[in-house]
């Protein structure tokens, strides 16, 4: 039962010591377990490293093999090839050193328990290799021989050769230097199983965060842990454009019509163009863009709209289209003016108070004012025509009032034309007392019947 609590007590410092540090998630840990040889060639020479110590060391003669389970340590790597651990260990001691023939001392089955801590440094890590890792490691512990124990002070060669990234074999040599007479200076052998674990990984993407530029985001392992959202080779710290595609030139940007300049700075991302021209085209080579210039398919210059003729009155009709080259107008009237219902209107109430002599068609002199203004809103519009219509009341025959209208209309449109109004842009006409606007039967209403309309003609 003694022998089983050494034990015991060994597995639980190993146990207590790497619960003690578990929560330190960027530190792996390796656990390793296996059997190990204890020889103690040569035995009671007190003298550390004596010039005898190797003499034989591989002598399997000399070895005290326990093959089954006998040993187990578990290490943290702390940082810059260094890692801390505790091993714990047991044997049955049938060989205790030579006698003076030389021939090994054999003893009567001693028990052999014992707790060393190491400090090791990998020589793997240093030269960057993978699977093959050798290191070295001092450290001390406690030994105990048939129940009579001593410190120890331990230096240790070792090579773990990693299959994968968690698992691999380790071969391991320690040399133990008793600190009292009673324990024989020694060595100890281990060869076993060791599996790496205990590295967090935060973003569950494979690569430890020690190792992980990017450990809250999911990653690739070619840009050390950091994400490409859009797959296109370039990794999202380094992308313009994360979330589409793009191209390495272009830092991850796509690039629509190839034009050269990413879509995002291209005012014209379906169609190539220059990129003086931030990626529109010009097929005029004028500098002005096709979607501004007026004349995208002939050269002109800017004043112009991009167009070898100018637009005078700047109403998105060219001079040599223009009807009204110099008075904007409406494309669809050809670059004039067109009049609006509010014009129309405008005409006629100055129309309808035209005045004339009773009975005749002679303008009164007082009506040349409201002439005059409706002269200068027809001078607005050059290439409208109108028709002045004359409108009499009831009162008197029919045919006078026709014959009235027709001459009151006439007279209006001589008058226009002799103030500067093209004669082929007016039209007169008498409809006499067939159009009322209002009753003849009040001298309001006939008041009202008798006038006359300026109209557009369309």
């Amino acid at each position: 039962m003694k022998n089983l609590s050494r034990l015991l007590f060994a597995m639980l410092l190993v146990l207590g010591y790497s619960n003690a540090n578990a929560q330190d998630k960027n530190n792996p840990w390796q656990i390793t377990i296996g059997a190990n040889a204890v020889d103690a060639y040569p035995s009671g020479d007190g003298v550390p490293f004596s010039e005898t110590i190797f003499s034989k060391y591989v002598d399997l003669d000399n070895w005290n093999i326990l093959p089954s389970l006998s040993t187990i340590s578990v290490s943290k790597y702390v940082g810059n090839g260094f890692s801390i651990g505790v091993a714990g260990s047991l044997n049955k001691i049938e060989n205790w050193g030579e006698d003076a023939n030389g021939d090994a001392l054999k003893v009567d089955d001693l028990s052999y328990y014992a707790a060393d801590g190491t400090v090791k440094y990998s020589i793997g890590e240093v030269l960057e290799w993978k699977t093959l890792d050798p290191y070295v490691g001092v450290g001390g512990g406690y030994t105990w021989i048939d129940e009579v124990g001593a410190g120890t002070l331990n230096g240790t060669l070792g090579l773990n050769v990693w299959f994968n990234e968690n698992v691999g074999l380790t071969l391991q040599s320690s040399y133990k230097h008793a600190f009292e007479d009673y324990l024989n200076t020694h060595f100890q052998h281990t060869a076993g199983i060791s599996i790496k674990f205990g590295g967090a990984d935060t973003d569950g993407d494979g690569i430890y965060d020690k190792d992980d530029a990017c450990p809250d985001v999911p990653g690739l392992e070619a840009f050390k842990g950091c994400p490409d959202t859009d797959g296109d080779g370039i990794e999202d710290s380094k992308d313009d454009c994360p979330n589409e595609a793009g191209l390495a030139e272009l830092n991850g940007c796509p690039d629509t019509d190839g034009d050269g300049i990413a879509d995002k700075d291209d005012k014209c991302p379906s169609v190539a163009g220059l990129k003086a021209l931030n990626g529109c085209p010009d097929a005029d080579g004028d500098g002005i863009t096709d979607s501004d210039d007026a004349c995208p398919k002939v050269s002109g210059p800017a004043a112009n709209k991009g167009c070898p003729w100018p637009d005078t009155d700047n109403d998105g009709v060219l001079d040599k289209d223009d009807k009204c080259p110099e008075v904007k107008g409406t494309v669809a009237n050809n670059g004039c003016p067109e009049v609006t219902e509010e014009i129309q209107k405008t005409l006629n109430e100055y129309a309808k108070t035209i005045l004339f002599d009773t009975g005749r068609a002679t303008i009164k002199s007082q009506s040349e004012t409201v002439l005059n203004d409706i002269v200068n809103i027809l001078k607005e519009y050059p290439t409208a025509k109108f028709a002045v219509e004359g409108h009499t009341d009831s009162v008197g025959s029919a045919k006078l009032n026709q014959r009235l209208s027709d001459s009151r209309a006439n007279s209006v449109k001589e008058y226009l034309v002799s103030h500067g109004i093209d004669a082929f842009r007016l039209s007169s006409l008498g409809y006499g007392e067939d159009k009322p606007i209002d009753s003849n039967k009040t001298r309001a209403g006939r008041a009202n019947n008798r006038r006359v309309e300026i109209n557009l003609v369309k």
